[in-house]
């Protein structure tokens, strides 16, 4: 199906969105996303669909994106950055999620590192980041944002760890159009910020207010063996600091997976 292109009339931003692609049904935005990039699209274009067929999450995993349910987008990046801090940009979308979240009323969203966004304990976001990386730098970036709006139910496997804004904040009605645009406003906020320093230095404390896992005990899930420890939060590199019996360790993202908070590896 043929999307429709065009920018949102009321999106308050200077780059990001200024092409907006959307979708009533397709597999992946990341997926569609990908395909415009490797096509020439401009940094900054977004790539919206009502329902994906195929969504993904972190490590191959499915993401459910029903109809109406909530908003299912990407953003397509070209940042002149080293492939090495391209992981960053998840943190940054969760912290944009979470300030667009924080416009609802008695909404009070938190960051599960690295790429969730919770609330009470329950996913309510999820953010899959994959780049095209180049010999010295990185061709493009596409950063997918999964927000469960709507949803009164979830499948059997996911119904213990997942919630929705409406389920979170009984009696809301929560526009998706308006949240899309929210994420969008203030992503391209914490991006330009980001690319002042192309790490985390500038966000650390914000950062770290909206860190659940902070002080927490996690378990790492490293190929090279599991162990458990104290999140103290991260490093300017986006790093986990996980202590464990006196030694602080830097966790990578792309590496391991943490356990905590639910009981499922993100």
């Amino acid at each position: 199906m043929e999307p429709m292109r065009h920018k949102e009339a009321h999106l308050k931003t200077s780059w990001l969105g200024k092409t907006i692609y959307k979708y009533e049904e397709i597999d992946s935005t990341n997926t569609e996303g990908k395909r415009l990039a490797e096509n020439g699209a401009a940094h900054g274009t977004v790539i919206h669909a009502q329902v994906q067929t195929a969504g993904r999450g972190r490590r191959g995993r499915q993401w459910s994106s029903p109809k109406g349910a909530g908003i299912w987008f990407s953003i397509i990046l070209r940042p002149d950055i080293a492939p090495e801090s391209a992981p960053v940009l998840t943190l940054v979308a969760a912290m944009a999620v979470v300030k667009a979240i924080q416009r609802l009323p008695g909404a009070s969203p938190q960051i599960k590192w690295p790429n969730d966004v919770v609330m009470s304990g329950k996913k309510v976001c999820g953010i899959l980041t994959e780049m095209s990386p180049q010999r010295d730098g990185v061709d493009y970036m596409v950063v997918g944002i999964g927000i469960n709006v709507k949803q009164q139910a979830f499948p059997p496997d996911i119904m213990a760890s997942a919630t929705s804004l409406e389920q979170m904040l009984p009696g809301a009605s929560v526009s998706g159009e308006l949240l899309l645009a929210a994420v969008l406003e203030e992503f391209e906020i914490y991006y330009e910020k980001y690319m002042q320093t192309m790490d985390m230095s500038l966000f650390l404390e914000e950062y770290h207010d909206r860190l659940v896992n902070k002080d927490k005990e996690v378990k790492v899930l490293d190929p090279r063996g599991e162990y458990e420890g104290i999140a103290r939060g991260i490093n300017q590199s986006g790093e986990l600091l996980v202590e464990r019996e006196g030694t602080l360790i830097a966790v990578n993202a792309g590496e391991v997976s943490v356990r905590g908070v639910y009981g499922y590896a993100p």
